[in-house]
């Protein structure tokens, strides 16, 4: 495959709905400090049915931000079914596993040890704190729900990635590609596959470090 020159400087925005403007500005401005930057104020957008909204950013670092759209007159009932999990943007009845539902989340990233449990601090003072602390392969996390329900996670870096876990990553995602292009793909077939794909490429990797490449 080509390479393709990296040109992307990072996330601008995300950006989620939310009925409860009071509290997400508490949470993110008031709790954890994350100053607004931006706002747009709208009457209507394109469409006629389109409603009035406000559309509010904080800054999260690195010229990075969360966005939120705020739509007036706009009911919660507009996603359709409500279940007792989820979020604002959707809810899931109990026959949806846990897994799925928290699968959708934000991460933000701080520099070390010590700024990830100042936020633990605010948190756990605030009416959202921390439900979760956990280590992760080369992360460690704080994780809580904001306002909205959106599962919201600070992470730090507890070692850097290294060269060898990058071409493993790609290993996976190579030997995924093809077992999902199969019927049936699992677990086990995704780890054959990437043993078969080792095998293939380990002379070419040999020749490129005998090459000093």
């Amino acid at each position: 495959m080509t390479e393709l020159d990296h040109r992307v400087r990072g996330v601008d925005h995300v950006a989620f709905p939310t009925f409860d403007p009071a509290a997400t500005v508490r949470f993110y401005r008031d709790v954890l400090g994350f100053p607004v930057v931006h706002s747009i104020c709208a009457a209507g957008w394109g469409p006629e049915d389109h409603p009035d909204f406000i559309h509010f950013f904080f800054d999260i670092g690195n010229e990075d931000r969360i966005a939120f759209f705020y739509y007036f007159g706009a009911s919660e009932d507009i996603g359709g079914a409500k279940g007792a999990r989820g979020d604002v943007y959707a809810r899931f009845g109990a026959d949806v596993p846990e897994f799925f539902v928290r699968s959708r989340h934000l991460a933000i990233h701080v520099e070390n040890e010590e700024d990830l449990l100042e936020y633990r601090r605010r948190l756990d003072a605030s009416d959202w704190p921390v439900e979760m602390q956990v280590q992760h392969e080369t992360i460690e996390s704080i994780y809580t729900h904001d306002p909205n329900g959106y599962m919201f996670e600070i992470t730090r870096a507890m070692r850097p990635v290294t060269p060898q876990e990058d071409l493993d990553a790609n290993l996976t995602i190579d030997a995924l590609l093809d077992v999902v292009g199969e019927p049936e793909p699992t677990f086990g077939k995704l780890l054959a596959r990437k043993a078969e794909l080792i095998v293939e490429r380990a002379a070419d990797w040999e020749l490129a470090q005998g090459s000093g490449r």
